[in-house]
């Protein structure tokens, strides 16, 4: 999707609300999105303060990215293979060297018992003790948020973890053909969506979330532009969470599954 149809908008969030820390235990996170910068609009900042804590960050997109950009000269097949590279080498710059892409088509995503297996089985394979997802849940004021490729990733997602990648009978084939020993992921932080409760300090890391995003130039038409939302939508997010003056954030609404 083009940046100039993306917007970035304040969340009315109770304030104080947790804020993450680099002590808390975790040393794996899966992060899945729908599309190729998906990641760096949303999440880059986070990224970056995760494995500059020498947390192991995995990427998994559900997509080839081969419906996004607006140059109509350029095939699709191209334009999946250039978003794909663009997504590697922005990952590269918060320091993710684990990308993977599941090939489904952009703009079709469908919350299926196939997409549901495809990412259960990244999660028997990564075994992370996070997963970050998108919502699978629609905000009507805030519809960027809500790409129905967004909303058909949660919930897919959200059924991987749980139930389907820790249930050994969910997906048999996982198992029983290619081996993979159900993983059960202990914290499921969703963005994008109603109610954050809690923070990540993107104060300094915003400079490699911009390098991230800007590595996405068949999508990014005004760079100097995006660099400016970006860091107003991330003062507005931190100082909704109730930090210090002129910090920022990215904002995540945390579930802990026993």
């Amino acid at each position: 999707m083009d940046s100039s149809t993306r917007g970035e908008r304040a969340l009315s969030v109770p304030a104080p609300i947790a804020t993450w820390s680099p002590d808390d235990g975790v040393r794996r996170v899966l992060i899945v999105t729908a599309h190729p910068d998906d990641v760096d609009f949303g999440t880059a900042g986070t990224v970056a303060a995760f494995t500059e804590a020498e947390v192991e960050v995995t990427y998994c997109v559900v997509t080839n990215g081969d419906a996004g950009g607006s140059d109509r000269s350029i095939s699709r097949a191209d334009m999946a293979a250039l978003r794909q590279a663009e997504q590697r080498a922005a990952a590269a710059e918060v320091g993710v060297t684990d990308v993977r892409f599941l090939g489904h088509p952009d703009g079709r995503l469908q919350p299926t018992i196939e997409l549901r297996r495809d990412i259960s089985r990244v999660i028997r394979q990564v075994r992370p003790e996070r997963v970050v997802s998108p919502s699978p849940e629609r905000r009507w004021d805030f519809i960027y948020a809500s790409h129905p490729d967004h909303l058909a990733a949660g919930e897919a997602t959200v059924c991987a973890v749980y139930p389907d990648a820790r249930n050994p009978f969910a997906h048999p084939e996982l198992l029983d053909v290619e081996g993979l020993e159900p993983w059960t992921v202990n914290e499921l932080w969703i963005v994008g969506g109603a109610e954050p409760d809690m923070a990540v300090d993107t104060t300094a890391t915003i400079g490699r979330k911009v390098a991230a995003l800007l590595r996405h130039q068949s999508q990014i038409g005004d760079p100097e532009g995006v660099a400016a939302r970006v860091r107003d939508g991330g003062r507005n997010s931190g100082a909704a969470a109730g930090l210090a003056e002129g910090h920022l954030a990215e904002l995540y609404r945390v579930t802990r599954i026993p």
